[in-house]
């Protein structure tokens, strides 16, 4: 086993998979450690958007809209079958009040008092206008007014919203993003190592020396340079595994989401205003269910799992309640997940309040460190083409080159999804359309390799359930780091909602014995 590296990444979610992938393509001999599964924390935990981030423009945080608005389009065209258009229904209704502190608030209630923290037309429609033009939009639609009194959006909500403002944003598999530049990352010649914790890293001669702890014991690793995006444990690994000073720390902070029976047919998501100055989306989910969230909660204590606490469920219910005709009840709930953000400690007031930028720290007094501290998901890619902006000067590599650069499976047009699953069916008559439809959106023009000879069903092997068979989980194995059913059924896909637990204990046990 290869130990002498250029750069050795920590952590497996989207930053450091993003580092990973972008530095061994500029020639960096790479290698990356991730203790669990990747993508086992807030990379599998998101709102599963590309945005720009509506909501920050109150905040005044036009940098980080602007690049987010870009990256929407650059990566919608790297994998388009994780990734799609979607159109967000904001419904606007005059009465509607809110009491949140943003600069925005603020100003509106010093020069126009009467308004106390109501978000006007005019303000949304300008928010909106900004939106559209910030980023170079060129392939998404952009905004446009809607009758809810005649059209199929309006027939879920109450009838007091006869208007709405339509925009575009794009849904994203957050989970199989992190696992696809990971694997890239590999076919490129990085070294990927999960279910391996980093336990120290010491600077010595020059270069780092940093000891894993994985399945067959301790092994060093040597690296000219060293990443931490460790996401929730940044502070910590530079306290504890690097054991050196920081003054720059993060904000812990918790997003809990539901899962609930689908709430209405058409394929449109919402943003829903709330009283309280916040905003959460629902949006179609898994063809037959609807996503609701975000929280924004502080989470004080990384040994604490993140769950949707009952406060929470009932916060996110209700929200929506002031929405939709039919309320939205716990009964309705039929998943729910809860991630810990890693927002950098700007000292602001309140977690809504909280920067979603990211800032990247460099130490140079030995071989170099850097510490990768908040971000988002949109802009992961820009996040690392800086990272490597920094460590190139100093380690050597070639210039930048992921913009437009296909992820596995990626290789296909924008719009090209509905081609893709009738050649599939084609190839393979024994298909039916939601289940060809299912590996498309997984695995794009791979998912013929999966298949590959089959003629029947019963060729692939056994069936687990929800048209998971065993070569499927033959091929995450293989090619995708999987080692636990929770690894294929919920961050590999989300086949656990349809799933028995049986059916999940036999998947187990079959991975095990494998």
């Amino acid at each position: 086993m290869q130990t002498d590296f250029d750069l050795f990444v920590i952590g497996g979610g989207i930053n450091g998979v993003g580092i990973a992938r972008d530095a061994q393509g500029r020639g960096l001999n790479t290698a990356l450690a991730e203790m669990n599964d990747l993508a086992s924390a807030t990379s599998s935990s998101s709102t599963k958007l590309f945005h720009g981030g509506l909501r920050y423009l109150e905040f005044f945080e036009f940098g980080l809209v602007r690049k987010a608005l870009i990256e929407r389009e650059v990566l919608l065209q790297a994998m388009p079958h994780i990734s799609w258009p979607m159109r967000f229904v904001l419904p606007y209704h005059r009465d509607m009040r809110f009491e949140g502190e943003t600069p925005t608030s603020k100003l509106l209630s010093l020069f126009m008092p009467w308004m106390k923290g109501r978000r006007p037309a005019w303000l949304i429609r300008l928010g909106l206008f900004l939106y559209d033009n910030l980023g170079g939009r060129k392939i998404l639609p952009g905004t446009k007014t809607v009758d809810l009194s005649t059209s199929e959006e309006g027939k879920p909500l109450k009838d007091k919203f006869k208007l709405a403002y339509e925009y575009s944003d794009c849904w994203i598999e957050d989970s199989r993003l992190v696992v696809l530049n990971a694997r890239d990352a590999e076919q490129r010649g990085a070294t990927i190592l999960t279910q391996s914790k980093v336990i120290s890293a010491e600077r010595r001669n020059g270069r780092w020396l940093i000891t894993v702890l994985g399945g067959d014991g301790e092994t060093v690793y040597s690296a000219k340079a060293l990443v931490n995006a460790g996401g929730p444990w940044v502070e910590s690994i530079v306290k504890t595994t690097v054991r050196m000073n920081t003054s720059e720390g993060i904000r812990l902070v918790r997003g809990s989401h539901i899962v609930t029976k689908r709430l209405y047919d058409h394929d449109k998501a919402y943003f829903f205003q709330g009283e309280d100055g916040r905003i959460i989306f629902s949006i179609p989910y898994e063809t037959d269910f609807t996503l609701i969230g975000t929280t924004d909660k502080e989470h004080d204590d990384l040994n604490r799992s993140p769950l949707a606490t009952e406060e929470e469920q009932e916060y996110l219910c209700a929200f929506a309640t002031q929405y939709f005709k039919k309320p939205v009840t716990r009964d309705d709930i039929v998943w729910t997940y809860s991630g810990v953000r890693p927002l950098y400690d700007d000292g602001a007031k309140s977690a809504t309040a909280a920067t979603r930028d990211y800032v990247l720290s460099l130490d140079t007094n030995g071989a170099p460190l850097l510490s990768v501290f908040g971000g988002k998901i949109t802009t992961y890619r820009k996040l690392a083409e800086s990272a490597l902006s920094k460590l190139v000067p100093l380690i050597g590599g070639k210039g930048d080159w992921t913009a437009g650069i296909a992820l596995p499976g990626g290789d296909f047009p924008v719009g090209g999804v509905d081609d893709l699953i009738a050649q599939l069916q084609a190839d393979f008559p024994f298909l039916e359309e939601r289940w060809a439809r299912r590996l498309v959106r997984a695995y794009g023009t791979e998912a013929a390799e999966i298949l590959v000879t089959a003629k029947s069903r019963e060729d692939l092997g056994q069936d687990f359930g929800a048209t998971l068979t065993e070569a499927e989980v033959n091929w995450l194995m293989e090619k995708e780091y999987a080692r636990s059913a929770a690894d294929v059924v919920w961050r590999r896909s989300k086949l656990g909602l349809r799933m028995t637990r049986d059916q999940i204990s036999a998947l187990d046990a079959f991975m095990t014995a494998a």
